[in-house]
């Protein structure tokens, strides 16, 4: 099983050009302990961190480089803050294609270690990802890059690379096969908006084809990288560039990028903003993990905090069935998990002092 069992709904491709490591058709988990502590009855969890390189961004890997092999592409340039890396850096190595990976500057160690490991060419870059000019700056170059003979840009976002972004649908319509039309809500952490676009797109085109009502597509972000959430929430049209002093990676986007189409989108579907503190972030990443057994990186719990942050305004029915995405793994930001942790989490002791426990 793989997105290509949703091909008639994605970027047309032909069958022979399609990669596939086996991404999509993750767990739905029905919440045990946060939810019915936050009055949600129906609260779920998309856990995507179950793909092959352990985020949702598998999804847009694995078509975004299907459409490279189709165009006879044999060199991929793209940036990243960790996920998108790791999930191109293993489809290039699949299909045999060259990727070079513009780094975000504050991007953990874990993921640089996994996007070397699959063959990747990694450079990190000073103020990438915090600084909006040098961001901007850096994007054009990777584009310029791209637009060699033989070589193509691939940047999580519909700007860029809106065949790669296709494959993020799939996420939808699995969502769509696993709980019908009782779906009310989807939570989506957001930096550039990329995400949040594509579910409400792949909502939008099961709409077209039946009389399903559609969920509220949220957008979920940290307050120092509030791009779209506040705008989305007061109304206005167009997204804002900002200068990044959010601490949780993934989500560091100061740009606009996808923030505009976003909005709008999200609107359209009746969803909202939300903006979270990095605190409530990490609370939620602990509580996740000790609550729930779900082990995820920060990014990946912003959609909880959002979810926790409205139902604790009244915004919420408590009857409404809520799906929080969980986009990536816990094993690949290990300074989040010391700062659950602590110190001196796993002491050195005898074993007659084991016996005394």
């Amino acid at each position: 099983m793989s997105i290509w069992q949703w091909a008639e709904w994605l970027e047309p491709i032909s069958e022979s050009a399609r990669v596939t490591l086996g991404e999509g058709n993750t767990p739905l988990v029905r919440s045990r302990r946060i939810g019915p502590a936050a009055g949600l009855r129906n609260l779920l969890f998309k856990l995507e961190y179950a793909g092959p390189t352990g985020s949702y961004k598998d999804r847009f890997a694995a078509s975004a480089v299907s459409h490279m092999v189709a165009e006879g592409k044999s060199r991929c340039v793209a940036t990243s803050s960790g996920n998108t890396g790791s999930a191109l850096a293993a489809y290039c190595a699949a299909a045999g294609i060259e990727c070079l990976i513009a780094i975000v500057e504050g991007a953990p160690e874990g993921k640089l270690r996994q996007m070397l490991a699959y063959g990747a060419k990694l450079h990190r870059i000073q103020g990438f990802g915090l600084d909006p000019a040098i961001t901007t700056e850096t994007m054009e170059c990777v584009r310029q890059l791209g637009d060699r003979p033989g070589s193509a840009t691939q940047v999580s976002s519909y700007v860029f690379s809106p065949k790669g972004m296709s494959g993020v649908k799939s996420l939808s319509f699995e969502l769509r096969e696993q709980l019908g039309s009782t779906l009310g809500h989807v939570f989506c952490p957001a930096g550039g908006g990329g995400l949040a676009l594509a579910v409400a797109r792949g909502f939008a085109d099961l709409a077209r084809h039946s009389e399903t009502p559609l969920p509220r597509v949220e957008v979920v972000q940290p307050a120092g990288n509030d791009t779209i959430a506040s705008a989305l929430r007061e109304g206005a049209y167009e997204a804002r560039e900002i200068r990044c002093t959010s601490r949780v990676s993934g989500l560091q986007v100061p740009n606009v990028l996808d923030g505009t189409m976003t909005l709008r989108e999200c609107r359209a579907s009746g969803g909202s903003g939300h903006v979270v503190s990095d605190e409530e972030v990490w609370s939620a990443q602990a509580r996740l993990a000790r609550e729930e057994g779900i082990f995820c990186e920060p990014a990946a719990a912003t959609a909880l905090a959002g979810a926790l942050k409205a139902a604790g305004e009244g915004r919420l029915d408590p009857d409404a069935t809520i799906v929080c995405l969980v986009t990536g793994s816990g094993f690949k930001d290990s300074a989040s998990v010391e700062r659950i942790i602590g110190e001196n989490a796993c002491p050195l002791i005898t074993l007659e002092e084991f016996s005394r426990l």
